[in-house]
């Protein structure tokens, strides 16, 4: 197997061959990548996971059967030719296509030098609250998309309320303005249910609920359900 360099996260720099790519139609993918150790501790993008790729600091995890193969750049690129060529495509699998050639979205992989271990602790944040409360203002019970909703501190700031994730959850635009400066029970309103600090990743546990992420399993134990999201 070829021998890589190693290096940390990094960006894509301007000008790199791996901005060739389109990859449109696929910014929803992403792709888990582990430490050298192979313990998880990021989801990126495809176009993120590709510069590392192309720039020798990670390679490909895959599953074949029942077993972990680890490729390269251009040993995936190969690999993903003959399924095209033989008619082998895993109906689950996405693609990225190149003005020469397409090559098969990983849905792991692994950096060669970068041994640090996940961060414990769940990160609180507002895209973390919207995937707690599944997009569902916590007062009427309707989804809304992202733009449509706000957090709310159920108990206001102005009572001693604090920012934390027992006392915020998404809230609608007409739920917010009926509530105003008040308690629930203030406003004459019910939480459809009592926020809590959640257990796991809420957008890694939505992840998995697609059959594509089905590989990620392996590498996501209970001590790695903190991986941090970029």
């Amino acid at each position: 197997m070829t021998r890589h360099a190693g290096g940390a996260l990094c960006s894509v720099p301007e000008g790199s061959h791996s901005s060739s790519f389109n990859a449109s139609g696929n910014t929803g993918h992403s792709v888990l990548v582990l430490n050298r150790l192979y313990m998880a501790v990021h989801v990126v993008n495809v176009r993120r996971a590709i510069a590392l790729l192309f720039r020798e600091l990670a390679e490909v995890i895959h599953i074949e059967a029942g077993r972990y193969v680890n490729y390269d750049f251009l040993s995936w690129r190969e690999i993903s030719q003959l399924k095209l060529e033989f008619e082998e495509r895993d109906p689950q699998s996405d693609w990225l296509q190149s003005v020469h050639f397409a090559v098969e979205i990983p849905r792991v992989i692994r950096l060669l030098s970068y041994d640090k271990v996940p961060r414990r602790g769940m990160r609180f944040n507002r895209r973390n609250v919207f995937a707690r409360d599944g997009n569902r203002c916590q007062y009427c019970g309707k989804r809304f998309v992202t733009s449509e909703l706000s957090l709310d501190h159920v108990r206001p700031r102005s009572q001693g309320g604090e920012m934390g994730w027992e006392n915020i959850v998404c809230c609608c635009v007409a739920c917010n303005s009926r509530k105003g400066g008040r308690t629930p029970e203030q406003a004459g309103m019910r939480l459809v249910r009592v926020p809590k600090r959640p257990r796991h990743n809420p957008l890694l546990r939505g992840k998995l609920q697609n059959p594509k992420y089905e590989s990620w399993k392996a590498f996501l134990s209970d001590a790695y359900w903190n991986v941090d999201l970029t």
